[in-house]
């Protein structure tokens, strides 16, 4: 028993809550690293049958400047109750946030003029390169990687 506890632990995440100008200063970011941030939510079933693909992503590149943040959209009152345990049951080691902006209509727009608001919704750029893809819907590793390694490789 002792030592489950000690391996549940050491699975336990940790989930900065942020506001958007969070985003705003990674997408300022002037290096070469490539981002890839995933907008999801517990409660929306095709971002959670993605989350094992940016998992891979993630683990795939992780000698290379890559970087994969999962942006949860889930309510600020369920971030223990229902979104820590559930990071923790996927065994998730991909960077979570948690966005604390309500008004989703004061941002989306700012992320891609494009999105609806439907999750999921991706995005990965490369400000050096000056590339820069969004997608509202499901993925797969696949797709994830052949975008990331072109970016990478300019």
């Amino acid at each position: 028993m002792f030592g489950s506890n000690l391996w549940a632990q050491a699975y336990t995440p940790k989930v900065d809550v942020v506001k958007f100008d969070w985003y705003e200063k990674l997408i300022q970011l002037n290096n070469d690293t490539t981002y890839v941030v995933n907008f999801w939510a517990t409660w929306c079933m095709p971002c959670v049958a993605e989350l094992p693909y940016f998992e891979q992503l993630q683990q795939h590149y992780q000698t290379q400047k890559v970087k994969v943040y999962l942006v949860s959209l889930d309510f600020i009152k369920n971030k223990d109750q229902k979104l820590i345990p559930f990071l923790t049951k996927q065994k998730i080691k991909s960077e979570v946030v948690l966005f604390n902006e309500p008004d989703y209509n004061a941002w989306i727009d700012k992320i891609n003029p494009a999105w609806s608001g439907a999750l999921p919704a991706t995005v990965i750029f490369n400000t050096k390169c000056k590339q820069h893809t969004f997608f509202e819907n499901e993925t797969t590793f696949k797709i994830l990687d052949s975008i990331t390694s072109n970016y990478i490789s300019k």
